[in-house]
């Protein structure tokens, strides 16, 4: 377990740093745990106090995590996507829907139960 004056003294680099490992191995001993292979089950207690102790400290001094997710990504706008040739050929392909029979059927058969004279 960290103490938190540790975290205190460290930079938004380092804490950013410190955060995606102990994410890193939270993910691991997610595996670990999945697999059967884990041995220290109070690990996970650790580093999920830990990175909230990071977390809550990034944020009451105002800054944001650094992280890969967090950096401005240059994204191409997608035009809407049109039908194809293909599409449109298989959408004319299907024949109309029929009128539904079977919910005729089911009221007539309905009825002629409710006209039974019970035994």
């Amino acid at each position: 377990m960290t103490n938190v004056a540790e975290f205190r003294d460290r930079s938004q680099d380092q804490l950013s740093d410190e955060l995606a490992k102990l994410k890193k191995e939270q993910f691991n001993l997610r595996f670990q745990r999945a697999s059967g292979q884990l041995e220290n089950t109070a690990r996970f207690r650790v580093v999920r106090h830990d990175i909230a102790r990071i977390l809550t400290l990034l944020q009451q001094k105002g800054l944001a995590p650094v992280t890969a997710a967090s950096k401005p990504a240059e994204k191409s706008a997608k035009a809407p996507r049109k039908k194809t040739t293909a599409t449109k050929a298989a959408a004319a392909a299907k024949p109309a829907k029929k009128p539904a029979k079977k919910a005729a059927k089911k009221s007539v058969n309905k009825a002629k139960t409710l006209r039974r004279k019970p035994i």
